[in-house]
């Protein structure tokens, strides 16, 4: 059956139309309940994240796709045509490779993210539960998983970091050989610093403190992570503890100074220190440089790390794409391979009934005391011009049209080959 993706996604549709079109989780299973049942769709994948929404279906017919977006505006309150404007299309090949390049990071708004794969993940275990999806979907979301796992293994497009908080945290791991023994400061409370803190602990930092003018916040984040919490004005009680500092706040002048950390120092005799001033105005003083066995990075040096990282997975991706084609093309002689069976079973039906037939008929002739031998020559009779009648009339035809294609192709279905030396 043909099949449609309808979406609207981070290029396409700005944040307030996104948010109108998302799906809440505890409302999937209803949501994709009443695009089947309605039958807009055979079978239904929606996959909906804060940069994305999106529809993969199995549909009787590709003109189906305006209803599948007069369904998604009818369910959100949303106007057809006001919703159009914003929403792409893809049919049969081309929603193959969008959902393959979707699971495999290459459509997101961090090229080679790897959480959009375990969010399809997510969206098709919701219809499973749901009992909205079925052959053809199944089979679609496991080729993609398998390409999306390609991509991963056999290209670097997700070894880069491109974000600040990941690549702050990469750089701490590049400079301690094992950040498992390793103690971080964090200063600040806000998006950042809690996605540094959480990549730390992903990679079992030993232990992490985080510090904030509003200590309330400070233990709020702390609480989730299993962390201490101070105030800014407590850092200075701390900082020698520290192997890692990354701080990120909206202060307008620095929190640490040249002094403190040269206290700092001497009391940890000197053991490697790093500081990762991630904020604007710099929360660190730039003279800190300057003192013996401490490293200090600025966005700058950050942002230089992410540029290339870039690079490289611009690079990945070109060989992410390459493999994309082979699972469309994989993916397609499934299908393709799947009609062929199911005409093989209608065929071999078509012979079993053929069978059966003069299978009763040959009984009835035992039965009324027909010799064996008569039985089973008109058995055979029977069998042998009921099997070839149709491919009979379609070589009459054939030859009657002089197609000699036809002709050809047929010879070789049937097994009748010409004797080259005659």
């Amino acid at each position: 059956m043909p099949l449609i993706t309808v979406g609207v996604n981070h290029k396409t549709a700005p944040v307030g139309i996104r948010e109108r079109v998302a799906f809440a989780p505890e409302k999937m299973v209803e949501a994709l309940s009443s695009l089947v049942s309605n039958q807009k769709a055979n079978e239904a994948v929606i996959v909906s994240t804060c940069n994305r929404t999106e529809l993969y279906c199995s549909v009787d017919n590709v003109e189906d796709a305006n209803e599948i977006i007069r369904w998604l505006g009818n369910y959100h309150g949303l106007d057809f045509d006001d919703l159009k404007q914003y929403c792409y299309t893809h049919l049969n090949d081309d929603s193959v490779r969008h959902i393959m390049r979707v699971a495999s990071g290459l459509d997101s708004l961090i090229l080679g993210e790897p959480q959009i794969l375990g969010q399809v993940k997510s969206a098709y275990a919701v219809s499973q539960e749901g009992t909205c999806i079925g052959p053809d979907l199944q089979s679609l979301f496991q080729r993609t998983f398998s390409i999306a796992k390609r991509v991963r293994t056999d290209t670097a497009i997700g070894e880069n970091p491109v974000s600040i908080a990941f690549a702050a945290v990469s750089l701490a791991q590049r400079i301690f050989a094992d950040i498992k023994k390793n103690t971080a400061l964090l200063i600040g409370a806000g998006q950042t610093i809690e996605l540094v803190a959480r990549h730390l602990k992903e990679q079992g930092v030993k232990r992490i403190i985080i510090a904030n003018r509003t200590l309330a916040r400070a233990e709020t984040l702390a609480n989730d992570l299993n962390a201490e919490a101070i105030m800014l004005g407590d850092i200075g009680d701390y900082l020698a503890e520290a192997d890692i500092v990354i701080s990120s706040t909206a202060s307008q002048l620095p929190i640490i100074g040249k002094g403190m950390v040269e206290r700092a120092s001497s009391k940890r005799r000197h053991k490697p220190m790093l500081l990762i001033d991630i904020a604007v105005p710099r929360d660190i003083e730039p003279e800190v440089e300057e003192v013996k066995d401490i490293y200090l990075y600025t966005v700058d040096d950050l942002h230089s790390v992410i540029e290339e990282n870039v690079r490289a997975r611009q690079d990945a991706a070109k060989a992410a794409e390459l493999i994309i084609e082979e699972g469309v093309d994989s993916y397609r002689r499934i299908v393709e391979s799947r009609k062929v069976s199911d005409l093989i079973v209608d065929y071999r039906h078509t012979a079993e009934d053929i069978k059966n037939i003069e299978l009763v008929k040959a009984l009835k002739s035992l039965e009324s005391g027909h010799s064996p031998e008569q039985v089973i020559n008109k058995l055979a009779h029977g069998l042998m011009n009921k099997l070839i009648h149709a491919p009979t009339r379609y070589l009459r035809d054939a030859g009657a049209d002089a197609d000699q294609d036809a002709l050809t192709i047929a010879a070789n279905v049937l097994g009748i080959y010409e004797d080259k030396d005659n």
